[in-house]
Order: C-alpha cells, then structure tokens, then sequence
C-alpha cells in the first residue's frame, strides 16, 4: 500500500485558509457555519495530506474551525509549508556528491 500523497498546490492551501476566514465576514453567523465548515475542512485537510500528519492535522483543522477565535491560524498552508521544506531538504539530502 503506497501511503505517500503528491504534495498539493500552495494555491490550493491559501484557498481553504481563506474559506476557513469566510466565518469573519459574517460576524455570529460565522460561528455557525464553522458547524458546518469544521468537519469539511479536516476531511479535506486529510485526503490532501494523507497519513498519520493528515490525520492528525485533521483533527487539528477540525478543532481549530469549529472552536470560536481560531480561524485566523492558516492550517493548510503551515503544513504545506512543512511538507515543503522536508521535501526540499530529502532532495538535498540524497543529492550524489
């Protein structure tokens, strides 16, 4: 079973941090379509990561869409980031001398 996923766009990352902001534009109604948000966005969250990360990540998503507050923290893009960067740096890492 191959668990390792194609690292998805950055793009695609910024757009569901900006989806996940929406809840701002309609202050206390936001709140509720977070409700409804939270659960997408973490099964999102997951099939674009894949793996225990995605899972985990998930979860986090998930928690930090549907507790009130914490909209603001760009959890697709942190984790595009990190996949990034642990890309690059198992490139250079396997890179011949």
């Amino acid at each position: 079973m191959n668990t390792t996923h194609k690292q998805p766009s950055l793009f695609i990352c910024v757009v569901m941090d900006l989806l996940g902001y929406a809840s701002y534009a309609l202050p206390f109604l936001g709140e509720f379509g977070d409700v409804i948000w939270a659960p997408i966005s973490g099964m999102i969250f997951y099939r674009l990561f894949g793996g225990w990360k995605g899972a985990m990540g998930g979860v986090f998503n998930f928690l930090e869409e549907l507790l009130p507050g914490l909209d603001f923290i760009p959890s697709f893009t942190i984790m595009w980031i990190i996949k990034f960067v642990r890309t690059s740096q198992q490139a250079k890492s396997i890179q011949p001398v």
